[in-house]
This record gives structure tokens, C-alpha cells and sequence, in this order.
């Protein structure tokens, strides 16, 4: 068996348990696909193909929880395909040498998002509770930060979720099941809209990305029976520290390359 077959697969086995049970799978999957050979910018793009099979099911199973938001629907669905498929052509857009200088800080807010996600959750949740009268302007820039978050997930896949919440946390949504089913729609919409940019773009490696996809739904299946048993907080700490390590690593091969 080859290796980069061994090493994705694996890759996509952790990234999808570890986003079934508390998120941050992208820190293991986005990582393994540029140790596979795959070119930054390639990688990102396979990365969303390779993680969209999860949103897409995720909100098939929480779609009771969106019948309950039918009026925001069409709102909620036309900006996330506007800023998924902005985001994606700014992503194709972009040089490989200045995309691959901006991993590190990409996977550093990534990582402080994942970090300090609920704080700032609560944070939005207190701030909407104090300013629920003024409506026009707060529609206003509920619907600009969404058009913001669908753009960066159409950039950069990584810790898209921890934004959406944030954004649905300011929006004044407190159902944490309806939260979660409005972030894996959002999720979907954005991932599927750039990855047709990506496909005709030719910026997909198909043979990598199906192996990590065939991981992640293998490691999120089976996540799904043992999730019950793990400690949150001990998982997630795990993924804080990959995380962390991670980033201090491409923040020093960046300093090698270019000290």
C-alpha cells in the first residue's frame, strides 16, 4: 500500500471522527494533503471537496430543525452561494508563493477561532440581547457578516463553523440545534458552490481528496457510536494541541524559508 495512500486515508479517518465529536478536523486533513505532494492552493481546494460529504449529511439530518427558519431560508441560502463563490475565486486568484505565506496566519486564526470559540459565541449572544431594537441597521450587518463568513469559507475551509456559529450567535439565534442545522446548510452551500469554481478551475486532486473523503466518512461514522463515551473537553484539547503544533510548525518552515 502506498504511503500518501496510508497517510491521507488515516488522515481522513481522525479529521472525520474528530469532527463528528468537537470539530477541528481540518488541522489533520489540510496538513496531510500538502504532505502528500498535493500544491497549497490544490490542497485547500481538495480539502472543502474532501469535507463537504459531512455538511451535506449533517444537514440532511438536522433539516427538521430548519423547517422552523423557512422566511430566513432563502436569505441565508443566496448569500452563502454569493460569498462561497467570491471566496472561491479569490482563492483561484491568488499566487501559490503568497497563498502559501498566508497558511500559517490562515491556520493561526483557524486556531484561535477553535480556541476561544464559545467565549466569543457568548459574547454575540450578550451583545444581541442589549441591542435587539436597533433592527434595520442590526439586519443590516447580520446580513454583511454573513456574506463575510461565506466568503472566507469559500477562501479557507478551516474553522468555518466556529465563524458561522459566531455569526448566528450575533444574528440572535439561541437554539443551539437550529444554530448548528443553519451552520452545516450554511457549510453545504458554500463548499458545493466553490467547489464547481474549483472544478472548472482544474484546481481538485481527485485521487487524494476522494481518499481523504473515504476517511473522513469512515472516522465520522464510527466517531458516531463512541462519542458518547469521550470526554468533550479531553478531545478537544487534543485538537487544540495538533492544532497549535501545526501551526508553529509552518510558521517555522515559513521563517526557514524566507530568514
Amino acid at each position: 500500500m502506498p504511503i500518501d495512500f496510508l497517510l491521507l486515508f488515516i488522515a481522513g479517518l481522525c479529521g472525520g471522527a474528530l469532527n463528528s465529536i468537537a470539530g477541528g478536523g481540518t488541522f489533520i486533513t489540510f496538513p496531510a494533503l500538502l504532505m502528500a505532494g498535493v500544491p497549497p492552493i490544490s490542497a485547500n481546494a481538495t480539502n472543502t471537496f474532501a469535507v463537504s460529504a459531512g455538511y451535506i449529511s449533517g444537514t440532511w439530518a438536522l433539516k427538521k430543525e430548519l423547517s422552523n427558519h423557512k422566511n430566513a431560508l432563502p436569505v441565508i441560502v443566496l448569500f452563502s452561494l454569493a460569498g462561497g463563490v467570491t471566496g472561491a475565486w479569490l482563492l483561484m486568484q491568488t499566487p501559490e508563493q503568497l497563498f502559501r505565506q498566508a497558511i500559517p496566519w490562515l491556520l493561526l486564526f483557524a486556531t484561535l477561532l477553535f480556541i476561544f470559540g464559545d467565549s466569543i459565541n457568548r459574547f454575540f449572544a450578550q451583545l444581541d440581547l442589549k441591542h435587539r431594537h436597533a433592527s434595520v441597521i442590526a439586519k443590516a450587518l447580520s446580513i454583511l457578516m454573513l456574506l463575510s463568513v461565506a466568503t472566507y469559507g469559500g477562501f479557507f475551509n478551516a474553522g468555518l463553523g466556529i465563524v458561522i456559529l459566531s455569526y448566528l450567535a450575533m444574528a440572535g439565534y439561541n437554539n443551539i440545534n437550529e444554530m448548528n442545522a443553519i451552520k452545516l446548510l450554511v457549510s453545504s452551500l458554500v463548499s458545493l458552490i466553490a467547489i464547481v469554481i474549483f472544478i472548472l478551475d482544474g484546481a481538485i486532486a481527485w485521487y487524494e481528496g476522494s481518499i481523504v473523503l473515504l476517511g473522513s466518512l469512515s472516522g465520522g461514522y464510527l466517531a458516531a457510536h463512541y462519542s458518547r463515551k469521550l470526554q468533550q473537553a479531553h478531545v478537544r484539547l487534543t485538537v487544540i494541541i495538533i492544532s497549535l503544533l501545526i501551526t508553529t510548525y509552518y510558521f517555522y518552515q515559513e521563517l526557514v524559508m524566507h530568514g
